[in-house]
């Protein structure tokens, strides 16, 4: 049966969808591909908000998640979000479809983007919603929904403009997915999936989310070093996600299928980092009761990760400099020396060249480690992030805290961009799961009848002008983060961050020494901090106990 508007609505989408076959023979970036997309569609079948998904696969090749790749008419911390289809009744339907899917405007199924349109705030009522799933060589590689507030308007289009916006739609998430593919096969020499599975991604930490101009330098130039053996360093501040880089260079390289292991040196007792590293043979020194690998041995054929590097003693730099010279380690007690094959990435928040200038870090070690380095932004010059990882965030709490629906108000998400962040993404990050507690709070009696939990810019304004780092930071440095919140004496007086802190750690350790006698173990315990890291701070900021009297130098 033909509708009185089919007639105009294929002449419509024939000429729209020839001009975008012709758009995706030109030069044009995935993005802007996907853009067009999206505005065709618009123009073919009216609609209030349209997203095109990516579906990403287990390793045994079945899709569990949809990543939003381009959408229009929905808050802009969508792209940030990863849906995990089991938990969404429609998005299951739509994937275990091979037909496109009309939802009756009154389904009982709850709709993934509640609270989410921009055209209307809260549940969506009554409302037409359609899923498109997207198939290349009989496998699903994503969906395209399209929703309405205008009930039934999507129940009289034709099956022929649906299967033609279907083949268009796979078409161009197809030839994105292919140049990827492409991409990683030229830098790797092999076959590598387009994107990461969801087990990688919840075992190795998350992914590098972010489309700002200092996030894209950054992801070229992981692309470009990945696939080499080169000794990366990688330098930025505290919570921007040095760790996360290093696993992202491990996961792209030849050496993805080799150990990735991790080695904290800020968190290792002065008297075992040698251990650690390069391992002991038993009886090598008191307590040494049987053999033991050190981390080099471990992370043979692939990467070895040296997290606060800086923080290493000059007498363990010696050695690890002739562990990547010569790719030979010697345990502990052994007096024959070991070949090993570990490509190092190493990490640190300190300026390693100032170091060197100091004295306090080997000229040779830094350019040993420094082949190639490379700086992770702060946040707060990543313009237009804040929301992604915002959306991001946000759906890993709501799946961990177990809420329907979760969602960020408009002038949440606005006051999070005006943020200067300080702790960076892990701040963020921390914000944003105290802001939803306390709005889970607050609709304790709604959330049980199944509304939207909806973080409001008051969950989140006390939190971004006093909120430090987190459990796991170094306390004596929150009063730093407090010092850097809009509106603060530090900002106005444009104060040095690193002098500021400093001051403040060396008054906040010499007191607390004082109190307690000259007692370094009970210090560190008051400080909550290890004894050996609160002593390398102490030498470095000129912290003397003599006789038990505290000196400041």
């Amino acid at each position: 049966m033909t509708s009185d508007w089919s007639k105009p609505m294929a002449d419509i989408s024939s000429a729209a969808l020839i001009e975008l076959a012709l758009d995706l023979t030109n030069s044009l970036t995935t993005q802007d591909r996907f853009e067009r997309l999206l505005t065709t569609v618009r123009r073919t079948v009216s609609c209030d908000a349209v997203v095109l998904l990516q579906a990403l696969n287990t390793q045994d090749g079945r899709p569990d998640q949809l990543k939003p790749l381009a959408q229009q008419g929905l808050t802009q911390d969508t792209l940030g979000r990863r849906f995990e289809i089991p938990l969404h009744p429609r998005f299951a339907a739509i994937c275990d479809s091979g037909t496109p899917v009309r939802f009756p405007a009154d389904s009982p199924l709850p709709d993934p983007y509640d609270g989410m349109l921009l055209v209307h705030e809260g549940n969506l009522p009554v409302h037409a919603c359609m899923g498109l799933p997207l198939r290349a060589d009989e496998q699903l590689i994503g969906v395209l929904t399209l929703d309405s507030m205008t009930p039934h308007v999507f129940d009289a289009i034709p099956k022929r403009t649906l299967d033609v916006i279907s083949a268009m739609s796979a078409a161009t998430l197809k030839t994105a997915i292919l140049l990827q593919q492409l991409e990683q096969h030229s830098q790797h020499n092999q076959l590598l999936v387009a994107e990461l599975t969801h087990e990688a991604l919840v075992k190795d930490g998350g992914e590098l989310i972010g489309n700002s101009q200092a996030m894209q330098r950054l992801k070229r130039e992981i692309d470009m070093v990945a696939s080499s053996d080169f000794t990366i360093l990688i330098e930025g501040e505290t919570g921007v996600g040095k760790e996360l880089v290093a696993r992202t260079l491990h996961r792209q390289s030849t050496r993805t299928e080799g150990p990735l292991v991790y080695v904290n040196c800020a968190a290792l007792p002065e008297n075992l980092i040698e251990s650690e590293l390069f391992g002991h043979v038993k009886g090598a020194f008191t307590g040494a009761d049987r053999t033991r690998k050190g981390k080099f041995s471990l992370a043979d054929g692939g990467t070895l990760f040296l997290d606060e590097i800086g923080e290493l003693p000059l007498a363990v730099q010696s050695k690890l400099l002739r562990a990547l010279q010569n790719q030979e380690i010697q345990p502990l007690g052994k007096d024959a020396t070991e070949k090993v094959n570990v490509r190092v990435l190493a990490a640190t928040n300190r300026q390693l060249k100032q170091e060197v200038a100091e004295g306090r870090f080997r000229a040779d070690l830094y350019h040993r480690l420094s082949v190639y380095p490379m700086s992770v932004p702060p946040l707060r010059h990543r313009e237009g992030d804040v929301a992604l990882l915002a959306g991001y965030f946000v759906e890993q709490l709501r799946r961990k805290l177990g809420i329907r629906q979760l969602a960020l108000d408009s002038e949440a998400i606005e006051l999070l961009c005006r943020y200067d962040w300080p702790g960076n993404v892990r701040e963020l990050e921390h914000v944003l799961a105290r802001a939803t507690l306390r709005a889970r709070n607050e609709n304790g009696a709604r959330q049980q009848a199944g509304s939207i939990i909806r973080i409001y810019a008051k969950h989140i304004e006390q939190l971004v002008a006093t909120q430090p780092l987190g459990a796991d930071d170094d306390p004596m440095d929150r009063e730093s983060n407090r010092a850097q919140a809009p509106g603060s004496q530090a900002d106005t007086q444009r104060l040095n961050l690193k002098q500021q802190t400093e001051t403040y750690q060396r008054q906040l350790i010499a007191r607390v020494l004082s109190q307690e006698n000259g007692s370094w173990s009970a210090a560190a315990k008051r400080l909550d901090t290890d004894r050996a890291n609160l002593s390398r701070l102490a030498k470095r900021l000129g912290i003397k106990v003599t006789k038990q009297i505290i000196s400041d130098s």
